[in-house]
């Protein structure tokens, strides 16, 4: 035995033990991340490479301006004032130096074409002070020089144009409709339940300003990799899907939150995924939230959208909205809340062909509801 111990020592021997362990564990891969067209945020997942004919984003100044961040925007903003200024500041130099007025012994009974501009420092407060209309007193303009009456004329309009421009772009960035989007808040899950007998894909939105969105409408696409028959590949193949809305306008009254709903008919291009094929499903649903603020008149659009596993089955939202002394009271608390519910795991397709599943369920639905109310009597 002690030969037999000497020959293979103990500590190779616990190694290979080890070893073999750790070979035998089973191995786990993880399923790489989806990538979304449309973040949660709302903002879409594109960048845009290769534009060759940057040039016609010039020539839609106005929008570039606009679409700019803000640093750059407050940047543009600064520097077309303070080179508008120097550059008339430089004429208004020339000038009086081209009219003799920067001579320190001026001939007598001669006039300047504008009185005390004297330096390039004169000259360019007072390019400041006929651009920005202030008009201090000391520097003014006389009837000596036409030339000097023009460039007046020049720069009073340049100052204008700029000016419209400018602000312009200052107020379209601060009213942009994607600021009272903000406030329109989408639940982070969507669910599949059963309601009226069908199964229906579901989520909530809501309105956090007492300032409600008028003609408020919904729209929701479905976004997926797909092959035709000629077997092109589409990899962002978009599909309309229709919203169940009882009213004819298709509008929504968004005074309170409310739970949008999608029926899975033949129509739906989810009308065959099960609860088990969802997992493995790689689409993505994106909801358009559009309608006219009622403050402002702009025309806002709120997005956002749910991938495969933000998708819940078998879930149902709670109740946010209750009445309290005669008032609808909202719980933003409980928007995202969800409750498990009875929800058969097959498609809605077999759910069309075999209506004694949805038979069963209910009968389940039914038992669970009658136990949880004889443990809340006990």
């Amino acid at each position: 035995m002690l030969a037999r111990k000497s020959i293979i020592p103990e500590e190779y021997v616990l190694a290979r033990i080890a070893a073999e362990n750790v070979r035998r564990q089973p191995r786990y891969t993880a399923r790489p991340r989806q990538a979304r067209f449309i973040a949660k945020n709302g903002s879409c997942n594109a960048a845009h490479k290769n534009i060759r004919e940057q040039g016609r984003f010039l020539q839609d100044v106005f929008t570039t301006l606009v679409d700019l961040k803000w640093r750059y925007t407050l940047f543009i903003f600064t520097m077309s004032f303070l080179c508008s200024w120097l550059l008339f500041a430089m004429m208004w130099w020339l000038l009086a130096f081209a009219h003799g007025d920067l001579d320190p012994r001026p001939s007598s009974g001669s006039e300047p074409c504008v009185t005390k501009v004297r330096s390039f420092s004169s000259a360019f407060l007072f390019s400041i002070e006929v651009q920005v209309t202030i008009g201090f007193g000391g520097r003014m303009i006389t009837e000596e020089c036409a030339t000097a009456i023009t460039g007046l004329i020049v720069q009073n309009i340049s100052g204008l144009i700029i000016n419209a421009v400018m602000l312009g772009c200052i107020f379209m960035k601060t009213a942009q409709a994607h600021r009272r989007a903000e406030t329109l808040i989408f639940s982070r899950h969507a669910v599949i339940c059963l309601r009226n007998g069908r199964l229906c894909f579901m989520f909530r939105v809501g309105d956090l300003r007492k300032s409600m969105i008028i003609s408020a409408s919904v729209r929701m696409q479905v976004v997926r990799r797909s092959t035709t028959a000629e077997g092109e590949i589409l990899p962002l193949h978009q599909i309309d899907i229709p919203v169940d809305n009882p009213l004819d306008s298709g509008s929504i009254f968004l005074v309170a939150p409310l739970t949008i709903s999608h029926v899975l008919d033949r129509r739906s291009p989810l009308y065959e995924i099960s609860a088990s094929d969802l997992q493995s499903q790689n689409l993505e649903v994106i909801v358009i939230l559009e309608g006219v603020v009622e403050t402002t008149g702009i025309t806002t659009q709120a997005r956002t959208s749910y991938i495969s596993e933000e998708i819940l089955w078998g879930y149902r939202f709670v109740p946010v909205v209750t009445e309290e002394d005669g008032v609808y009271s909202v719980d933003y608390s409980k928007f995202g809340n969800r409750v498990k519910v009875a929800t058969p795991r097959c498609s809605a397709r077999e759910l069309d062909e075999k209506p004694s599943i949805l038979i069963q369920t209910l009968q389940r639905s039914e038992l669970s509801h009658q136990n949880s109310l004889r443990k809340r009597s006990s």
